[in-house]
């Protein structure tokens, strides 16, 4: 009599490229999402020269964005939405940041996931309304890194990554049960 393993096939791992968008600065990191833990494989930030006209700006973000891509090959993005808070100047050259963004995800044939910032806070901290020292602070501990990811975009840019493969995962488990 033959038998068969009862576990399923291993699913291969999740590489997941977060956003924190700006003009000034984007806030990106890459982790991977292995069977039981979460580790980063990149965290920075694009700073773009402030002296370049929007346009230029713009080309720049799109073509380190692509290269990072390239590079890291996710299988997986999210981005976090827009938030005007009290600066609502701001709101526009961030949207248009956005949109190259998305244009060179989209080119790389990935799905993107959109989180407001409270999600990800709350998806990080356990608290809508976290600090910016304590989200870094828990980056930090959940991708066990030896110390806080500077500047603080690239820290919400690898909270939000997290806060999709906690989401996504969440989603995933619970979709069959609603049917």
């Amino acid at each position: 009599m033959q038998h068969r393993s009862t576990r399923s096939k291993q699913r291969p791992d999740r590489i997941i490229f977060g956003v924190d968008p700006g003009v000034a600065i984007v806030g990106y990191a890459v982790i991977k999402q292995g069977k039981e833990k979460l580790a980063c494989l990149a965290c920075s930030a694009i700073r773009p020269p402030a002296h370049l006209p929007l346009a230029e700006r713009l080309l720049l973000i799109y073509q380190q964005i692509a290269e990072l891509l390239a590079v890291y090959q996710p299988t997986e993005a999210a981005m976090e939405t827009l938030y005007f808070g009290r600066n609502t100047t701001t709101a526009l050259p961030v949207a248009h940041a956005r949109g190259v963004i998305m244009l060179a995800m989209k080119e790389h044939g990935l799905t993107i996931a959109e989180y407001s910032p409270s999600q990800v806070k709350l998806a990080v901290t356990g608290y809508g309304k976290a600090t910016k020292g304590q989200i870094g602070h828990m980056v930090q501990v959940l991708l066990s890194m030896q110390r806080i990811p500077r500047p603080d975009d690239a820290a919400d840019a690898a909270a939000v990554a997290i806060c999709h493969a906690h989401t996504s995962a969440l989603r995933t488990l619970v979709s069959p049960a609603m049917k």
